[in-house]
């Protein structure tokens, strides 16, 4: 009789380790998924999962981190690898090896309190890692920031707009306390939609970084990371930033702030770390995003007309209606009897409506907006999972409409004075459209 159980050979397991016909289409090679994200499963399960994840098991479908490990395709390479130690693919974010580039040893950079969650747990867990000191600043009054700036700080890092408060940052009031100490101001500009909403650079900002997954690649299948260097910043005035103006062994003694002027962080970026740590983008997820960037004015657009329709008060709700109804009939949240709040930046009752006005594109106050529900969480979880036109995952500026529900999800990690500090409560659901 055959053993099942024994231990297969490499011969075999080259062949057939990791990876099994695909269950939808039967396939035998393995498919590829050109897919960012992936939908969540019921919210009770999902959140269950997490805290398996959270106790060391091994249940890791669907991933939390933004869904995205759970592509079937990294699945099989990780399992498929009989000869060494299984591989974990490493995703960089383009802000990060920038700030270690720039920050150097030891460092202190102050970001907004507002961040997203997973930017609160590494920001001052992994960078300690690297001996980068990281405190944040409550709140986003400039002179909050200016008064933590000692002279270890190496940065001022904010998001052009904050997720899930939608607060936008004094762009052009942070820069002029960066450059008074001779620092650079980097803003994250993701939820800028592509510079389409808001151009940080033009309001003084440094260095802007983007995740190119959300509104500059459009349509959710690719996940990319991008710097923009303002080619104007000083990197010699303050002497804080050694590796820029002291000879580089790795290029003949060359000093990238005498050779390259202010757009040293640029030529340095490409000349030491990409060719060093390799974190390039392949050649057809750069084909998808340039085609993503051919279109961004007519989605962006349409996602901020989309989201203000659907927060404003245009017509009653007839009190017959679930939530579920109502949102998957494109009527309106503000007037829902089973709504109790709605946040977004078009509203005149958001904190920052008036900065916004100011800032942001004329008639465009970007395309995501919370919205809370009236009732327990598992009132909330089960309007998320009632929803048949949208889907619930962890992405945004995606063509479809999104929605997901951060309490059970991307913040679950969080303690519930942590998911509160960045603007989660129970009953908050997100929608980006």
């Amino acid at each position: 009789m055959t053993d099942l159980n024994r231990q297969l050979q490499f011969e075999t397991l080259q062949l057939h380790a990791g990876q099994s016909p695909d269950p939808t289409t039967r396939a035998r090679a393995v498919p590829i998924y050109a897919s960012t994200s992936f939908v969540f499963g019921n919210s009770t399960v999902t959140s269950s999962r997490r805290v398996e994840i959270c106790r060391g098991g091994r249940d890791l479908y669907p991933s939390l981190s933004m869904a995205r490990g759970a592509n079937p395709l990294l699945g099989g390479l990780a399992t498929s690898t009989p000869v060494s130690a299984t591989p974990h693919r490493q995703r960089w974010k383009e802000g990060w090896r920038q700030s270690r580039l720039l920050l150097g040893n030891p460092p202190n950079s102050w970001p907004f309190p507002q961040l997203q969650a997973p930017g609160i747990t590494s920001s001052p867990l992994t960078f300690k890692k690297y001996g980068i000191g990281v405190k944040f600043v409550l709140g986003d009054d400039p002179e909050a920031f200016e008064a933590a700036i000692d002279e270890k700080t190496k940065a001022i890092y904010v998001e052009s707009i904050g997720n899930s408060k939608y607060n936008i940052a004094a762009i052009p009031d942070l820069a002029k306390v960066a450059h008074k100490h001779g620092i650079p101001l980097i803003v994250d500009n993701t939820f800028g939609m592509g510079g389409y909403l808001i151009r940080p650079i033009s309001l003084g900002a440094d260095i802007v970084v983007h995740s190119a997954t959300k509104w500059i690649g459009g349509h959710g299948t690719t996940i990319a990371g991008v710097v923009i260097d303002s080619g104007k910043f000083d990197w010699t005035r303050s002497g804080k930033f050694s590796s820029f103006t002291e000879p580089s062994k790795g290029y003949h003694s060359l000093v990238f702030s005498e050779t390259f002027g202010p757009s040293a962080f640029a030529v340095k970026l490409r000349m030491e770390l990409l060719r060093d740590l390799g974190p390039a983008l392949n050649p057809f997820g750069a084909f998808l995003l340039i085609q993503g960037l051919e279109t961004p004015s007519l989605r962006a657009q349409r996602h901020s007309d989309n989201a203000l329709a659907l927060a404003t008060c245009v017509a009653p709700a007839k009190s017959s209606q679930s939530l579920t109804t109502y949102i998957s009939t494109n009527s309106w949240l503000s007037n829902h009897p089973k709504v109790s709040w709605v946040s977004y930046l078009g509203l005149p009752n958001h904190g920052y409506h008036e900065r916004a006005k100011e800032l942001l594109r004329p008639d465009a106050f970007g395309g995501v907006l919370s919205f809370g529900v009236k009732g327990d969480i598992t009132v909330v979880s089960q309007a998320v999972d009632n929803l048949r036109l949208a889907s619930h995952l962890a992405n945004v500026g995606d063509a479809k409409t999104l929605v997901i529900h951060p309490a059970t999800t991307t913040h679950q990690q969080l303690t519930a004075d942590e998911q509160l500090a960045t603007g989660v409560t129970p009953d908050l659901i997100r929608v980006c459209g």
